[in-house]
């Protein structure tokens, strides 16, 4: 299963809005795509865009709660847990699903990260990219308690540095990252005494 980096213009005014700002914001970051180009991909009017979103920082809001549901739990956790059948397993299954969409043509990377870089410290995107980072580090910390896991702020922080290092790098021109960061990952679930002992160290 693919990431869904693009949908069909279909719908009332708002869910066109709301696909063609997942398409284009997904794929260019937000900086680079305005108003009128948005407005313009879903086929409504000026007036229209403004009722459904009085600003194009809320229509960035509602494109980051779309992300976070597609992307992190309609995708990424959910093939992780499809793909294999114990919650450590699962953890590292996260790194076959990178893989997939590291080779996958147009990979676009993590929004999240995108915008957070992208609009800098102290604005509320900023702010909300950062949230949405931290749900996914709920979903490990899910896991993680699932695997019997101790520290699981701990490892949920360290297994998520290997996820942001693996989508840079891939961003970068290395398509295997997610590959090499499995084989760290196991490490990591080792560290931290996936099987219910405490945290090595």
């Amino acid at each position: 299963m693919a990431p869904p980096a693009t949908t069909e213009r279909v719908g009332n005014a708002h869910e066109r809005l709301l696909s063609s700002a997942y398409e284009l914001f997904s794929r260019r970051g937000v900086r680079d795509v305005g108003v009128d180009e948005v407005i313009a991909d879903a086929q409504v009017a000026k007036a229209t865009f403004y009722r459904h979103f009085p600003s194009k920082d809320e229509l960035v809001l509602a494109f980051l709660e779309d992300r976070e549901r597609r992307w992190t739990h309609e995708w990424l956790e959910a093939e992780a847990r499809r793909r294999a059948d114990t919650p450590a397993e699962q953890l590292l299954a996260i790194f076959d699903v990178f893989d997939e969409w590291f080779h996958r043509e147009g990979f676009e990377g993590c929004s999240f990260i995108n915008v957070l870089l992208e609009m800098g410290p102290g604005h509320g995107l900023t702010e909300a990219s950062a949230a949405h980072l931290e749900n996914i580090r709920g979903v490990l910390r899910s896991l993680a308690a699932e695997a019997a896991i101790g520290d699981l702020d701990g490892f949920a922080r360290s297994f998520h540095i290997l996820m942001k290092g693996a989508i840079v790098s891939a961003a970068e021109g290395d398509a295997d990252a997610a590959r090499r960061a499995k084989s760290i990952a196991r490490l990591v679930l080792t560290a931290f005494g996936a099987d219910g002992t405490p945290p090595a160290g």
